[in-house]
């Protein structure tokens, strides 16, 4: 004989709203040193761009104008006609594309066989890469240049690119965001058959695109504004000079201030790109910064 089994529901409990926590004053004062800081940062760049649209005379008033009366896109006409700005942007777009496409390569390679191969001395070969990020760039400069001249690649862009196909930043970033790869799912490619660049690019690469986002702004970045290598290689080729050399003949061209609006135009050209590939790839970048502190 089967008995039914009767059940009460039970009555849903009503969930209570939450109250809004209310800051203390510790978290209050370091909510304001960040928007502080944040404000701080911002504020160049903002002056920057308002400076350009402004007139000469207003770039030049005492005190300063804040806002333009009338913006005017003048001086961003105006740049053209002191530097050839197409050929510059031309050539720091080359010289930061190949500079950052090789170190995305060579750090995936090299950070996978520094975390995943077991080699002799591997542990003091990676000792030694990671004391190279400690040595000033003015030290390497000078051999640097030796090598290059006896390349024969002086006054061109491949003597600028050459040098920085590698990176030991990049090596290490790959390789400490590598050796959280799962070994099974490495194992299980090879087992499929899959060759050792197979799995760097199709299985590994996948798996650490936060990172790879992460190096590639920062490679980008570090090229496309870099000064002192191009000026030394480059000799004076003004053909072959990045937007960064190229502006220097704007601080020239500035006499007595009247041209202020004329710098400022061609500054706000030149930061556009790193700018908006970290629009790009900011949420990689977020991402990357969070892997890196949950693993400690």
């Amino acid at each position: 004989m089967s008995t039914a089994v009767l059940t009460r529901a039970r009555p849903a409990r009503k969930s209570l709203p939450r109250r809004p926590q209310r800051l203390t004053p510790a978290a209050a004062a370091i909510l304001l040193g960040i928007l502080a800081i944040a404000v701080a940062s911002a504020f160049p760049l903002a002056w920057m761009v308002l400076t350009s649209l402004k007139t000469p005379q207003e770039t030049m008033q005492v005190p300063p104008v804040w806002l333009p009366a009338a913006p005017s896109l003048d001086a961003y006409g105006a740049v053209a006609g002191v530097v050839n700005l197409g050929r510059s942007m031309l050539n720091s777009a080359i010289i930061a594309l190949m500079t950052t496409s090789a170190i995305i390569v060579t750090s995936l390679m090299a950070g996978y066989g520094f975390a995943k191969y077991r080699f002799r001395h591997r542990d003091a070969l990676f000792a030694v890469l990671i004391a190279t990020m400690f040595l000033p760039p003015i030290v390497t400069l000078i051999p640097l240049y030796r090598i290059v001249g006896t390349l024969g690649l002086n006054a061109s862009l491949a003597g600028v690119v050459v040098p920085n196909l590698a990176n030991a930043f990049g090596i290490f970033l790959m390789r400490q965001f590598i050796k959280g790869v799962p070994d099974e799912l490495i194992e299980a490619a090879r087992l499929d058959g899959a060759s050792e660049l197979r799995i760097v690019f199709q299985i590994v690469a996948p798996a650490v695109i936060p990172a790879i986002a992460a190096l590639t702004l920062f490679a980008f970045v570090y090229h496309w504004n870099s000064y002192l290598w191009p000026l030394t290689v480059l000799q004076g080729n003004t053909d072959a000079y990045p937007i960064v050399i190229s502006l220097s003949r704007l601080l020239s061209y500035n006499r007595g201030a009247m041209n202020t609006g004329l710098v400022m135009a061609g500054a706000t050209l030149a930061v556009l790109p790193p700018v908006l590939l970290f629009v790009l790839l900011q949420r990689f970048f977020v991402d990357s910064v969070v892997a890196s502190g949950v693993k400690g």
